[in-house]
């Protein structure tokens, strides 16, 4: 593999062991909220924004993760039924609008994060905390998809993986 492949591939990986971090931290948060107000007899504050935005973050920040796992749900049923240029076509199609819709979602996503931290926008809670730090996950996540579909793609085109990872050749 081409060194900048490996390093997208570094890059999306980084970013998936950041994600379960994340979801491991907001379950944390959430037990620590449960305590503070079952227990303690305290309000929360903090920990439903918190846990909301970490979550968030998870799904963004882990998206290039999963697509380079192969993990996001697929219906592979049409792919197996096709072999050959079909089965390529079939790829690429699928693949071109999959990075269309999220190039368009990183497009409007790079103005609502700068939107955010221009005009200093915060939530409405007591807590107040700065929506672009939340919002930046949504475009360096959906950047780095983009980045990991681009990849994909190319490798496909360059016959260096099969669509879909599937042995060539072998169909329903």
């Amino acid at each position: 593999m081409p060194l900048w492949v490996q390093m997208v591939y570094a890059v999306s990986r980084a970013l998936g062991v950041f994600a379960a971090c994340l979801i491991v931290l907001a379950v944390l948060v959430v037990c620590q909220m449960v305590f503070v107000r079952a227990v303690l007899g305290q309000s929360s504050i903090w920990q439903t924004e918190f846990s909301t935005f970490t979550i968030l973050a998870a799904t963004f920040l882990g998206a290039p993760y999963i697509l380079l796992t192969r993990g996001h749900v697929g219906v592979d049923i049409l792919p197996m039924m096709v072999a050959g240029n079909a089965r390529r076509s079939l790829y690429f199609v699928g693949s071109a609008i999959a990075l269309a819709f999220c190039a368009l979602f990183f497009y409007a996503s790079v103005a609502w994060w700068y939107e955010a931290w221009h005009t200093g926008q915060t939530t409405s809670s007591m807590w107040a905390a700065r929506l672009w730090i939340a919002h930046l996950c949504v475009p360096v996540g959906l950047g780095v998809l983009c980045v990991q579909y681009a990849t994909e793609i190319w490798l496909v085109v360059t016959r260096r993986e099969e669509p879909y990872g599937m042995t060539p050749g072998v169909n329903l």
